[in-house]
């Protein structure tokens, strides 16, 4: 029977690192270290299992199948390690925070920032609310959430900015939306923050275009509308899905460059939305500076 190993945490921390970022030199931003010592970590890891964890592409890595086979388990392999310490800390913070979060935002920038939140704070329960940006500055004036991740045209002060990213026009891969007069647009709501700024980018290159407007709480049927090739939308770049791509600058305007924006209520700061509040900036920085 061969001899029983231990899995160093660190390493694991270090592998679902580059896994997420697709990148070692982002992923030594988020564990802290140098890109030489997070390759290193990699080595280790791989001569521990014996199996090639990542494919290594140029500028890039990807996950191998024994690396998917042990994405899970080091999830939660870390899991355990962080509320253990954090029980025996008794650091750990109970109760909920509300994070109002705009809809662009929520689904390809946040999952890692509140994965390691939820790790490191077991016990305390983040409840998401996605909106407009309109819509959830509205809700964190009324008292409604406790903090809000929004889009805004405005740079925020040195503690509320976390990204600057600019708009993109995106489309259906290896579709013809684009060409085609009038060009169909996709504003989302009426309250999309993006609406003012590709409507006026249209207007001043004159080129002849008609609104597709989708009047729900989701991004979903916005999808689904540039999937299909009937149009297309304004998206941060950072924030489009991999069915979708980046449309050629040379057959539609430029349009602006926009802040993500961490806003706190002027009033009344709980403990626990300054500690989430720290976690988001550190994530952030550590991510997508």
């Amino acid at each position: 029977m061969p001899a029983l190993r231990d899995i160093d945490v660190g390493l694991l921390r270090a592998f679902i690192a580059v896994a997420e970022t697709g990148s070692m030199t982002t992923a030594a931003r988020v564990v802290n270290l140098s890109q030489g010592a997070v390759s290193q970590q990699i080595k280790r890891l791989e001569s521990l299992f014996e199996e090639q964890l990542f494919e290594r592409l140029a500028g890039s890595v990807r996950l191998t199948r024994a690396g998917e086979q042990l994405i899970v388990g080091a999830h939660r392999l870390v899991a355990l390690n962080d509320e253990v310490v954090s029980q025996m800390r008794g650091t750990d913070f109970n109760g909920e925070v509300r994070l109002g979060v705009a809809h662009d935002i929520v689904g390809r920038l946040l999952p890692p920032i509140l994965r390691v939140f939820r790790h490191s704070h077991p016990n305390l329960l983040v409840t998401l609310v996605s909106d407009t940006s309109q819509a959830v500055r509205q809700e964190l004036r009324e008292g409604k959430i406790d903090l809000a991740l929004v889009t805004e045209q405005e740079r925020g002060t040195p503690d509320q900015w976390l990204l600057s990213d600019r708009l993109v026009w995106v489309g259906a891969k290896g579709g013809e939306a684009h060409l085609r007069r009038p060009l169909s647009v996709t504003l989302g709501q009426e309250h999309c923050g993006f609406r003012a700024s590709a409507i006026e980018a249209l207007t001043k290159a004159g080129i002849d275009w008609r609104p597709i407007i989708c009047q729900v709480g989701s991004l979903e049927p916005v999808f689904a509308t540039l999937e299909a090739d009937m149009a297309v939308a304004p998206f941060l770049s950072r924030t489009i899905p991999d069915r979708l791509m980046v449309l050629d600058e040379n057959s539609l305007p430029a349009l602006p460059v926009f802040h993500i924006n961490l806003r706190l209520p002027t009033t009344g700061v709980g403990a626990v939305a300054t500690e989430l509040a720290r976690h988001i900036r550190e994530g952030f920085r550590q991510r997508y500076s």
